[in-house]
């Protein structure tokens, strides 16, 4: 009697189960009032044409947008992925190394190479994307005795900067002036065996042109409507981010870290920003 009751609880349960793997795998469940196909459909815009001889002046900017500041949160969150949205990094790794729609390349092996000289392998990426790190060993009295490798897959709350490269440009034809964005390149802060910030490096390049299409199908929360949500091509595009200049084109090639530290560095992003706007009022004031 009790084999029998065991095993029909044991059907049971295996019976529970399939229903609860059936219902999660059901393709009339919807979460949600209505079905979405805005975003999914969406389509890019395309830049309206711009010839050479239109260009009356044209200045080359590097800037870097802070994830952890809270208006860039829309970038950063959310650190896992859910079912109608995920953040600006584990979209850029899904197109990398699952769809294969984005092209990535090298950085270099300083870091500054940013004109999308050396696109990156598969394996590349994946060895990019899934560091080795120096894990400190210690004896049973709390004594370091050495160190071991370890190969870790990057999580995506470690990505809180991303660089971009544009080009601040007025055009003449239709007295306009346009920011087109070149290149972006999530960066990661290293540390050393102490723990102590050493600073920021970029993992790679991406030719933003490329990303377009791929951004412009990922959702990203929109605090004030849920039914009207953006996409990151809308929030690159609208310029809605915080960011501050880390270099402007110049004859050293240098960046502002170079010359100048803490609040001057600050302070010199600021005055590069106000000659752009200034520069801007100068040339359609009449």
């Amino acid at each position: 009697m009790k084999q029998f009751l065991c095993t029909c609880l044991t059907l049971t349960l295996a019976l529970f189960a399939f229903v609860q793997q059936g219902v999660a795998q059901s393709p009339n469940v919807l979460d949600g009032a209505y079905v979405k196909e805005t975003n999914l459909t969406k389509r890019v815009i395309p830049y309206p044409h711009l010839r050479e001889a239109d260009v009356m002046y044209k200045r080359r900017i590097w800037q870097e947008i802070d994830l952890r500041q809270k208006f860039n949160h829309p970038f950063y969150f959310p650190l896992d992925p859910i079912q109608d949205r995920q953040n600006l990094f584990d979209v850029v790794r899904e197109a990398l190394l699952v769809e294969g729609s984005l092209v990535a390349y090298s950085a270099g092996p300083l870091g500054d190479d940013d004109e999308f000289t050396f696109p990156l392998s598969a394996d590349s990426i994946r060895q990019i994307l899934n560091p080795v790190t120096l894990v400190k060993q210690y004896d049973d009295f709390g004594e370091v005795i050495g160190t071991i490798q370890q190969s870790n897959e990057l999580s995506s709350d470690k990505i809180t900067r991303y660089r971009i490269k544009e080009d601040w440009i007025w055009d003449r034809q239709r007295s306009e002036r346009y920011v087109r964005i070149l290149g972006i390149a999530p960066m990661l802060e290293d540390f050393d065996l102490d723990g102590n910030s050493v600073g920021f490096r970029p993992l790679f390049w991406l030719y933003y042109p490329e990303c377009r299409y791929v951004f412009a199908n990922s959702e990203v929360y929109n605090m004030f409507n849920d039914a009207q949500r953006r996409t990151y091509e809308d929030l690159f595009q609208k310029r809605y981010f915080s960011s501050y200049i880390v270099k402007e084109d110049n004859s050293f090639n240098r960046m502002i870290v170079s010359y100048a530290r803490g609040l001057d560095a600050l302070a010199e992003s600021e005055r590069i920003q106000q000659e752009l706007f200034n520069l801007e009022h100068d040339i359609w004031h009449y």
